[in-house]
């Protein structure tokens, strides 16, 4: 993979920043698809052993896809087995196609100030040049066109929850039968029946949508099913409705909870017969479409409440997946902001940006009760606020995700204030998700009960009073 070419590169690189930023060391590396280093190249001093701090410091950028500042190392027990005094230390990851492929690496010891804002975005700015320089070498030029496993269509992660609906959309992506697909709001329904219809047999077929709650009753049926020149006022010549449309492909209803019975009488004789009738008309057409239908109701509640006709039911739901809310993937956040950050970046022309690594820690401790949609919509947000910048601070976050309304400053940086801060966030949330029972909470993040107790402790969290307020909103 090494070239003499991208090794001369990676070296001026090297001798460049060192000028640029006085640091101690600089470490730059490449690495292959499967995360494994390939090429590395240092300056500076090399006292540290390999094992040191600076090898999880560059791992972690890798997977992040995002820089990392950490000052005032030294005092944690974590790093207690480095002698060498390591104080500061700054990771910058090299991107292509949102694929990590090689991490610029900086620190500093004792006696130099800490890394800045100034300092990551002078490395943002000459990665640029470099990723490009890199994306066409011969040894990195594949890498914009793997997609590693996950379809590009269907933006959503790389967690258990996400990797069991893709093994799903798979297995099913050729058969015909029906797909009944539940989940909160914005946890990307139509993206799953999508990657189903674009990966499967029906991907030459049409892909057809509809919202079942966005189309008033009187005008539903007509919009499904067309109708027939003369079949009421103001139909002037025959149209097709949706489900013809969806002929050799695959017809989408979203929202299907908000059907009227009857139009599922109607929708359950096509699934049975694979024949509509136009509202006007006598004679049926035979319609080969393939019906992927989503919800965000507990559809059998409704059937208890007389809104939902049972056989309907359960001729939708031969094949079932469901999607669970991004607050229980936490895993995939990380992935849907890259994400989100490339797509958008390329539609408004601009260079790749970043958050700042406090603005990254807010985004990764909210609880996102809008799901991937609300992730999208904030990241589109930020990018039109932040204009031309290169990293986006905290300040450029919505009041729900930045309450506190915290702006960039030297101590946003600061490991210890930014950890406790974490910590403190994450506990509260944790507790009000498991209704305050410090038992479960502890068992389901993974903490002895004492281990949990001595952060509440710590952070002086008044469980009997934030649990009494949540009752009291309920």
């Amino acid at each position: 993979m090494k070239s003499s070419l991208t090794s001369s590169l990676l070296q001026r690189l090297l001798d460049l920043i060192m000028q640029e930023i006085p640091s101690e060391r600089a470490i730059v590396v490449l690495v292959n698809e499967k995360d494994q280093i390939v090429f590395k190249e240092s300056r500076g001093i090399a006292r540290l052993k390999n094992n040191d701090i600076c090898q999880d410091i560059i791992k972690r950028a890798l997977a992040e896809n995002q820089p990392i500042i950490m000052n005032d190392l030294n005092p944690e027990p974590y790093f207690c087995n480095s002698t060498n005094n390591l104080r500061n230390a700054l990771c910058f990851p090299l991107v292509i196609e949102n694929k990590s492929v090689g991490a610029v690496y900086l620190d500093r010891n004792v006696g130099l100030e800490p890394f800045s804002r100034e300092d990551l975005e002078f490395l943002i700015a000459f990665s640029r040049p470099v990723s490009l320089i890199l994306k066409n070498r011969p040894e990195f030029r594949e890498i914009g066109e793997k997609s590693f496993g996950i379809p590009k269509t269907f933006p959503g992660g790389r967690s258990k929850a996400f990797c069991r609906i893709l093994t799903l959309v798979e297995r099913i992506k050729d058969s015909d039968a029906s797909v009944f697909i539940c989940g909160e709001s914005g946890t990307g329904k139509e993206l799953v029946a999508r990657a189903i219809h674009q990966n499967g047999t029906r991907k030459k077929g049409k892909f057809v949508a509809v919202n079942c709650a966005a189309i008033p009753e009187l005008l539903l049926e007509s919009e499904l099913f067309g109708y027939a020149k003369g079949a009421f006022t103001g139909a002037l010549k025959d149209k097709p409705g949706l489900i013809e449309e969806a002929n050799g492909g695959t017809f989408f209803m979203d929202e299907i909870g908000d059907l009227s019975l009857h139009l599922q009488a109607k929708l359950l004789r096509f699934l049975q017969d694979k024949e509509i009738r136009r509202i006007g008309e006598n004679k049926p057409l035979r319609v080969n479409g393939r019906l992927i239908s989503a919800t965000n109701k507990n559809i059998e509640k409704e059937i208890e409440r007389g809104n939902f006709r049972e056989d309907l039911y359960y001729r939708l739901k031969i094949i079932s997946i469901e999607i669970p809310p991004l607050r229980e993937r936490k895993e995939d956040l990380l992935f849907l902001i890259n994400h989100f950050l490339e797509k958008y970046c390329k539609e408004m022309k601009r260079e790749r940006v970043y958050f700042s690594p406090r603005a990254l820690e807010l985004l990764m401790s909210y609880s996102w009760p809008g799901n991937v949609r609300e992730l999208q919509n904030e990241i589109q947000r930020c990018l039109v606020f932040s204009e031309e910048d290169s990293i986006i601070n905290e300040e450029y976050l919505s009041s729900r995700i930045n309450p506190q309304k915290e702006c960039s400053t030297a101590s946003s940086y600061d490991f210890f204030q930014g950890r406790a801060e974490f910590e403190k966030r994450f506990i509260n949330q944790a507790l009000e998700c498991w209704n305050y029972n410090r038992a479960r909470t502890a068992e389901r993040i993974g903490l002895s009960r004492q281990g949990l107790f001595k952060l509440i402790k710590k952070h002086k969290i008044d469980v009997v009073k934030k649990s009494k307020q949540k009752t009291q909103r309920q």
